[in-house]
């Protein structure tokens, strides 16, 4: 789990969200989030190594690893108090493309973790450990600059 020391500023931070509608403090919260998410996969993408070697037929071409990250919110664990968001890579079965044009990296977990006949290469757990603090503060960042736009916008009506 993550070690965050020192997170400051909840209670005011529950305060001003409390001001706020319920539908726009959830906006305003899973925008929060999602700018701290960014921050991680940016991370990732910088780590994630990339073959370099020649490629041959059937096998995915180089960068397809970092073309394959994505974040997500799952709405499922998110609700106007709690936004949940997912830091990740496509992983399908093979290395063809989607119907959108995405090629999924179903090595991913080969990278990250090794095997018997190759050590891993890992960028998403250094990503994470290297930008945690760095995606606080993007949240922290996101909600010290729109809390008080909404707060004024509310005032208004």
């Amino acid at each position: 789990m993550a070690d965050l020391e020192n997170v400051q500023g909840l209670r005011e931070l529950q305060e001003a969200m409390k001001q706020l509608p319920a539908n726009i403090a959830k906006n305003v919260l899973r925008g929060a989030v999602n700018a701290g998410a960014t921050v991680i996969r940016k991370e990732a993408a910088a780590r994630a190594p990339v073959y370099t070697g020649e490629v041959s037929e059937g096998h995915p071409p180089p960068g397809t690893l970092k073309r394959s990250l994505y974040q997500k919110q799952i709405r499922e664990k998110s609700s106007a108090v709690l936004q949940t968001f997912f830091v990740g890579v496509r992983q399908g079965k093979s290395a063809k493309k989607s119907k959108k044009g995405l090629i999924d990296a179903w090595y991913v977990r080969f990278v990250e973790f090794g095997t018997a006949k190759m050590s891993a290469r890992p960028f998403m757990r250094p990503a994470f450990e290297a930008k945690k603090q760095a995606a606080v503060q993007a949240i922290k960042d996101y909600l010290e600059k729109r809390i008080p736009d909404e707060v004024e916008m509310v005032r208004k009506k």
